[in-house]
């Protein structure tokens, strides 16, 4: 969204007023930087991309060239207002991981879509600066490319953790991140200093080592990437570590020893559905379209599509080590997707014996027509590593 007039001066206390109705609009917090001319974050990811460590996030690599700097979006751009909002969960998000047969969903998708919660106020703020200060600006969330990350870093909103996500000294890792744009000249907040210390909890936590080093990240390696951009089956080698975790992995954030200052404000509306915090396996396998569209309305969920979601739920089955979810498994071996019907012999191969897997390999074998589903039997039967 862009809103333009001719005037660039914001005038004095412009910054307090701006914050002040930041926070009355439902923003955590609200800070300030002019467009830097040196922005490393562009080298930084070029040399991502050159690592191939995107994956199949083919929009991140086409859409370098406008995420190199922020200029490179807006060239009138002057100053750049990075907002927060506190999405701490009130409860222990990694509690999930305990319950084998229920399903771990990524604290920001057990609500409402953020991207459209944010967006709302950061379109009331756009509107509402326009009218007391003039200028022109652009409005941004994440969908865009514009590296925010480091831009929050800039204006002091925190610092990207070795985990490469913010952390704040407020909030811990929990903040939703929002950027205005604007042609007005507005006052600098300091930079945050990168304070993770010694502290490396974040790496030794995550299931599938994805973090080459300290403040880098290969995404093709991360529950994340896997559960929701990855469009075809997991790969193998990772398949277990996913354990029970369906929709994005909360590990890295979760162990962050700043999250101890993320307080929940009482007027928080970013709240988990009852039905998302831990919903069931068996139950969630059972979802068709209509069901699944139903399930996750105005949720982030929904964009993956029911297929990649069921694939998922599957991986966890296979996962859980409960014999009673077989059946689950068993019923989705017709299912008309070639992308659940192999996450579905996967699981089977790990929840049954060799006779029991054996007697329903051979029908569903001379019937199947897809290549990566035969490719799943075969993997399953020729080596038994899939089988306990």
């Amino acid at each position: 969204m862009t809103i333009s007039t001719s005037d660039t001066i914001a005038g004095d206390g412009a910054e307090d007023l701006i914050r002040a109705e930041a926070l009355r609009l439902g923003f955590s917090a609200c800070r300030f930087t002019p467009i830097p001319d040196a922005w490393p974050a562009g080298a930084h990811l070029a040399e991502f991309i050159a690592a191939g460590r995107h994956g199949e996030l083919d929009w991140i690599a086409d859409t370098a060239e406008r995420r190199a700097h922020p200029r490179a979006m807006w060239t009138e751009a002057r100053s750049a207002i990075v907002l927060g909002v506190n999405y701490g969960p009130d409860h222990d998000p990694l509690a999930v991981l305990a319950e084998p047969t229920r399903g771990a969903i990524s604290v920001y998708a057990q609500g409402d879509d953020y991207h459209d919660l944010i967006k709302g106020r950061l379109k009331a703020l756009a509107h509402w600066l326009q009218a007391r200060f003039g200028g022109a600006l652009k409005v941004f969330v994440d969908t865009a490319p514009l590296l925010e990350k480091p831009l929050a870093e800039q204006a002091g909103l925190g610092w990207q953790g070795k985990h490469t996500n913010l952390v704040s000294r407020e909030f811990g890792s929990w903040l939703f991140l929002g950027s205005i744009l604007t042609t007005l000249d507005l006052a600098a907040d300091a930079p945050e200093a990168t304070t993770c210390g010694t502290c490396h909890a974040c790496l030794d936590i995550c299931p599938t080592k994805a973090f080459p080093a300290p403040y880098q990240l290969d995404a093709r390696r991360c529950i994340s990437y896997l559960t929701i951009e990855l469009k075809g089956p997991v790969p193998p080698e990772f398949r277990e570590a996913l354990g029970n975790r369906i929709y994005g992995c909360d590990d890295c954030l979760a162990v962050c020893p700043w999250n101890k200052f993320a307080a929940i404000a009482a007027e928080q509306k970013l709240r988990a559905r009852e039905a998302l915090r831990a919903p069931s396996l068996a139950e969630l396998s059972r979802l068709d379209d209509a069901a699944f569209r139903d399930l996750f309305a105005k949720s982030p969920v929904k964009r993956i599509g029911r297929e990649r979601f069921v694939r998922n739920v599957l991986y966890a089955i296979g996962n859980s080590g409960d014999l009673a979810l077989a059946a689950e498994a068993e019923r989705l071996l017709a299912d008309p997707s070639p992308l659940v019907r192999g996450a579905a012999v996967w699981a089977l191969g790990r929840l049954l014996d060799d006779g029991a897997f054996e007697a329903l390999r051979d029908p569903r074998v001379a019937g199947e027509t897809d290549a990566d589903v035969l490719a799943e039997w075969r993997v399953a039967v020729g080596t038994g590593q899939t089988r306990r």
